[in-house]
């Protein structure tokens, strides 16, 4: 029996891409999957439903005919509510599900039975590269940057030496020297720009030059120590910020252009350039802002918009690989390929859970949430068993006081006995102060 895959049609706003192109729909029947694609899918990426047909793909008329039957769903934003409940129990949806900020949805998921892998969870190791969706998509978002900078610039980016005159080249400085950030340099570069960046990781330096950039940072003991295992930029200490803040504050100041492209995953976007910072840059200058949906790493940016501060410009738009969404869906949908490939076998589905990739994908499993960072609500359960087990004994303990003074109690009756027969002919008050005294003495033993 053939795996039955859907490929929804998304629904979120700003969002043109598929999970799917003609290339990989070709190899994934050629792996013996069943493909069915939501009629429309791939319309705003420039793939019609026709040339997926063509690739052997079927075409379903509704998000439900396309999901009630399939073993595996590929998406390429969460899920909305109700396509949570159109997919069978057991079904594996692998999507973008920006983990951190839709921990709601990951449980709901979860009580529905259905298996979820968060593709931006892909670990950065070899193995995995070729499934890096942030990767594939951030070289997209790089690019875009600089021609969207390029289209609100009043200024040619190269130098021009003409009979009329000199034309002086743009001077780009690109914050955050990741995979975006590092194809925003090649880009400006390439459009003859003259090109500076800087970033807290000191790695960033070397691949920033050999790009032909300039690199500016502040480079002390923390800044030497500033890159996670996984690759991902650290944030800085006070100290450290106000340091390099006065030397961007002195950077900017020279610059026509500046992209910012800092991400810290499951945080806000750290502030990188202040309004002090964008009034100090010359009129006419652009500031495009890729973590605008994160917070923004310039103040005053707006998801979305276009602003002007002054007689500077700040981009902000929304989604910004979905803006190139042919290209971003062919990369998306071959990432998903890969990822495909490591999980099907002879036809069938073959997951190997302690497999590194899969490990540090997999948000959902068994009607659990699994992945140990999201997964604290669950691990708190088998503590607060574990503390009440370790009570029982101290309940137990508590239990043998009554037993022992009972028996000082029997102990204690034949003295008073005793004591009764010689002080017969004392008076009532008498016998009261002797009770009285024979009590103090058994609860002294």
């Amino acid at each position: 029996m053939s795996i039955k895959i859907a490929i929804p049609k998304t629904t979120t706003a700003n969002e043109k891409r598929v999970a799917a192109s003609p290339e990989t729909v070709k190899k994934l029947t050629a792996m013996g999957c069943e493909v069915t694609i939501e009629t429309k899918a791939g319309d705003n990426a420039a793939i019609t439903d026709e040339m997926f047909k063509a690739a052997g793909a079927k075409i379903a008329k509704t998000a439900s005919e396309a999901l009630k039957a399939a073993d595996v769903v590929l998406a390429v934003q969460p899920p909305s509510e109700n396509e949570v409940s159109q997919m069978k129990k057991g079904a594996l949806l692998v999507t973008q599900m920006h983990a951190y900020k839709n921990e709601a949805l990951a449980k709901k998921l979860a009580a529905a039975g259905i298996d979820t892998f968060a593709m931006e969870l892909v670990p950065r190791i070899s193995r995995a590269q070729s499934m890096d969706v942030l990767s594939s998509q951030a070289n997209l978002a790089g690019y875009k940057a600089v021609l969207d900078a390029a289209e609100h610039f009043g200024r040619a980016f190269p130098m021009m030496m003409t009979a009329a005159g000199t034309v002086p080249p743009a001077k780009v400085f690109v914050m955050g020297a990741g995979v975006a950030g590092l194809q925003a340099i090649a880009t400006a570069k390439r459009l003859g720009a003259v090109v500076s960046a800087t970033d807290v990781r000191p790695a960033a330096k070397e691949q920033v030059q050999s790009l032909g950039g300039t690199f500016v940072a502040v480079e002390d003991e923390e800044f030497k120590a500033a890159e996670t295992a996984g690759g991902y930029a650290k944030e800085m200490s006070a100290e450290y910020k106000k340091k390099q803040a006065a030397l961007i504050e002195e950077t900017i100041a020279k610059q026509d252009i500046v992209i910012t492209t800092a991400l810290i995953p499951g945080r806000a976007a750290p502030v990188l350039v202040t309004e002090k910072m964008v009034k100090s840059m010359k009129p006419g200058s652009v500031l495009v802002d890729l973590a605008v949906e994160q917070g923004g790493n310039v103040e005053g940016s707006v998801a979305g918009k276009v602003v002007e501060k002054g007689d500077v410009k700040i981009v902000g738009h929304h989604n910004v690989p979905s803006r190139l969404a042919t290209s971003a869906a062919t990369l998306y949908a071959k990432n998903l390929l890969n990822l495909l490939n490591l999980i099907i076998k002879d036809g069938a589905l073959s997951i190997d859970w302690e497999d590194d990739i899969i490990k540090g994908v997999a948000l959902t499993k068994g009607g659990k949430v699994i992945h140990p960072v999201f997964a604290k609500s669950a691990a708190a359960a088998p503590a607060k068993k574990e503390t009440a087990a370790k009570k029982a004994p101290a309940k137990k303990s508590a239990d043998k006081k009554p037993a022992a003074k009972k028996a000082t109690a029997k102990k204690a009756a034949p003295k008073k006995a005793a004591a009764s027969k010689t002080t017969a002919k004392k008076t009532t008050a008498k016998s009261s102060t002797a009770k009285k005294t024979t009590t103090k003495k058994t609860a002294s033993k």
